[in-house]
């Protein structure tokens, strides 16, 4: 009956050590996932901020993209205009009757 009581006994302090350390292991654990929380909370700002860099730097991209086709569309303009005012003064008749031409067909297409 003795080896009995002190295998009871050994048990029941095995167990009180096992609850502390749970207990302890419980808290531990508590500790290391708020850490984590706060680790992957900084990580997604992080992540976040690289976002928004790539996506600035991508509109600054586009918004020099845009600028150079406008700049080549008011050249061409330009060369356009150019053209046609240096045809008309070298053929004004010519121009004026192609003018007239072109009014006369848009006024019958908006008449129907």
């Amino acid at each position: 009956m003795a080896t009995t009581t002190a295998k009871s006994a050994r048990a029941q302090k095995s167990s009180e050590i096992t609850t502390g350390d749970l207990e302890k292991d419980i808290q531990q654990l508590r500790a290391d996932m708020a850490q984590l929380v706060n680790h992957l909370k900084d990580m997604g700002g992080q992540s976040g901020e690289a976002a928004r860099k790539a996506a600035s730097e991508r509109i600054e991209h586009l918004r020099g993209q845009g600028e150079a086709a406008l700049n080549s569309v008011k050249d061409s303009t330009q060369e356009l205009e150019q053209e046609l005012a240096r045809t008309v003064r070298e053929r004004p008749f010519t121009s004026l009757a192609l003018a007239v031409g072109a009014g006369f067909l848009i006024a019958l297409a908006t008449r129907r």
